[in-house]
C-alpha cells in the first residue's frame, strides 16, 4: 500500500497532466472549428481566372489570417464545369470562378452577359462593371439560386481557333465549332454556317485532335497555356462578344461565416476586381506573343466582313435576349449602362 503523501502527490500529477492535455485538446479542437476551408475552382490555369484567384488569396490572407484556409483548384481539378456549377450551388464546392455563360443552367439571366454588339471595346466593358450600381446589380443577380457574387470582371475577347484558316466568313460553312452552352454563341454559329457544339472545357483538346470538332470559340488566355497550338494553329479574332467572368460563392455558406470574414470576402473581391482589367490587358498581350512564337497565326476578317457579321450579330442577339422577359430585363439594364459610360 502506497504511504499517503505518495498517492496524493501521484493523484495531483496525474491530474496536472490531465488538465493540460485537456486544454492542449482544446486549442488544437479550437483552432481547427476555427479555420474554415474556401476550396476555389477554376476550369483554366495559368490566364486571367487563375491570376485572379492567385491575387484574392494574396490580399485575404493578412486580413484573415488563420480564420479562412483558401485552396485554389485549377484545370477542373474538382470536375469538368457542369459538376464544378453543382457543386458550388449545392455548396459541395465554396466558390467557382467561371465565364457567366457557365452558369446559365442556374439562373437564365447571366445570358444577359453574352450580349453581342453592345460593348465597343475592352475598356468599354470594363467601364460597364465598374459601375458601383451596376457591379452591385450584377453579383447579386444569383442569389436566389444560392450563388453570391464576389467579383466579375473583363475575361478577353472571343476568337475562333480552327484547324484550317478562318479568313472569310464563308469559310465557317460546315466547321464543328465548340461553344459555350449559350444560345448566344449557338446561334451565331449556326447563322454563319458552321455547326455548334456545347462542350465542357476539359473535354475539348481531345475532340479537336480526333475531329469530332473542327474548331472553338474561346479567348486566348486560355488557348496559349494549354497549348492549343499543338493542336490547331490559326486563330481569328472575331471579337463577337467579349467574355465576362464572375467569382460566385455558396450563399448558404457565406450566410454561416463569421461577419468580419464576410467583409474581408466581399472587400478582396472588390480590390482584385479593381486590378483584373489591367492585368487581363497584358495576359492577352503575352498570350498573343506566345502563341505566334510557338508557331501559330493570328487572323482577322476583312473590315467589310467583319462589320457585317457585327450588325448581323446584334440584331440577332438582341431577339434571342427578348425571348425570356427575366433575361430581357437584364439585358435592357445592361444596355442602359453601356450607353451611361460610353
Amino acid at each position: 500500500m502506497l504511504p499517503i503523501r505518495r498517492f496524493n502527490r501521484n493523484r495531483a500529477t496525474a491530474s496536472f497532466l490531465a488538465s493540460f492535455l485537456f486544454g492542449v485538446l482544446t486549442v488544437i479542437t479550437s483552432s481547427v472549428q476555427a479555420q474554415t476551408v474556401m476550396k476555389m475552382a477554376s476550369a483554366t490555369i495559368n490566364d486571367v481566372q487563375h491570376e485572379w484567384l492567385k491575387r484574392f488569396e494574396a490580399a485575404i490572407k493578412p486580413r484573415v489570417g488563420d480564420k479562412l484556409k483558401v485552396e485554389i483548384y485549377p484545370a477542373s481539378q474538382l470536375g469538368q464545369i457542369p459538376r464544378m456549377v453543382e457543386g458550388v450551388a449545392l455548396g459541395t464546392i465554396e466558390s467557382f470562378i467561371t465565364p457567366t455563360s457557365f452558369l446559365v443552367s442556374v439562373e437564365t439571366r447571366y445570358q444577359a452577359f453574352d450580349a453581342i454588339g453592345v460593348f465597343q471595346s475592352p475598356e468599354h466593358l470594363n467601364r460597364v462593371l465598374s459601375d458601383a450600381a451596376y457591379r452591385k446589380r450584377a453579383l447579386a443577380m444569383g442569389e436566389s439560386k444560392g450563388l453570391k457574387g464576389i467579383g466579375i470582371f473583363y475575361n478577353s475577347p472571343v476568337v475562333v481557333l480552327s484547324k484550317r484558316p478562318i479568313a472569310t466568313l464563308a469559310d465557317f460553312a460546315g466547321k464543328k465549332i465548340r461553344v459555350f452552352p449559350s444560345p448566344l454563341q449557338i446561334e451565331p454559329m449556326k447563322s454563319l454556317g458552321a455547326s455548334p457544339v456545347p462542350m465542357a472545357f476539359g473535354e475539348v483538346m481531345a475532340a479537336l485532335q480526333n475531329g469530332t470538332i473542327d474548331g472553338l470559340l474561346a479567348g486566348i488566355p486560355v488557348l496559349t497555356p494549354f497549348k492549343f497550338y499543338d493542336a490547331a494553329k490559326p486563330v481569328t479574332e472575331i471579337h463577337p462578344a467579349i467574355v465576362v467572368s464572375t467569382l460566385v460563392v455558396n450563399k448558404r455558406w457565406f450566410d454561416g461565416l463569421p461577419a468580419d470574414v464576410q467583409t474581408a470576402i466581399v472587400e478582396t473581391g472588390a480590390r482584385v476586381d479593381r486590378e483584373a482589367f489591367g492585368f487581363a490587358a497584358d495576359l492577352i498581350t503575352k498570350a498573343n506573343q506566345a502563341w505566334t512564337a510557338n508557331g501559330g497565326q493570328i487572323l482577322r476578317l476583312s473590315s467589310a466582313e467583319q462589320a457585317k457579321m457585327m450588325a448581323d450579330l446584334k440584331v440577332l442577339g438582341g431577339k434571342l435576349l427578348s425571348e425570356k422577359a427575366e433575361v430581357k430585363t437584364e439585358y435592357d439594364e445592361l444596355v442602359r449602362t453601356a450607353d451611361r459610360v460610353k
